[in-house]
């Protein structure tokens, strides 16, 4: 085991956290994007919000019997990745605004299925999960550090 496994389990958490968190800002950005992508009709669809997902960077069965058993090889570093950034399939919100540019015929927009309120939640996870890493991987370079002391 090294003694920076603490240390790259914090740090990946971080790297994933901040990833989360942009992806969150940029959906409050195109919370009101009505023309985002292009379908295959052609058509403009609005913006579609974004989720990450995250998972142990070494998941497998193996791994976790080898974590229970003590037989782990050394450096091996646990933590997490952002194993992929999906798209909510959740429906678009329709609005009724006939002044809008993208309404239809009957005077209906399509907006994003972006909620501001969820949004802020989950930037506010993120955000605590990012603090509470931070402050894991202080308590790990103090720890290092006042046993590098021990040998003055």
């Amino acid at each position: 085991m090294s003694i920076f496994n603490a240390l790259n389990t914090s740090g990946s958490a971080l790297t994933a956290q901040r990833l989360r968190m942009d992806v969150v800002s940029s959906n409050i950005a195109n919370a009101q994007s009505t023309r985002a992508t292009i379908n295959e009709a052609g058509e403009f669809e609005p913006y579609r919000r974004k989720m990450v997902s995250m998972e142990p960077k070494d998941g497998s069965f193996q791994s976790f019997l080898q974590t229970a058993s003590n037989t782990t090889s050394q450096g091996t570093s646990k933590g997490v990745v952002v194993s992929e950034i999906v798209d909510d399939q959740t429906p678009f919100k329709v609005v009724y605004n006939p002044t809008h540019p993208d309404a239809n015929e009957e005077g209906y927009v399509q907006m994003p299925n972006v909620d501001p309120l969820k949004e802020m939640v989950d930037l506010m996870s993120a955000t605590r999960s990012y603090e509470a890493n931070v402050t894991a991987l202080n308590a790990s370079k103090n720890m290092l550090l006042k046993a590098l002391e021990i040998g003055k």
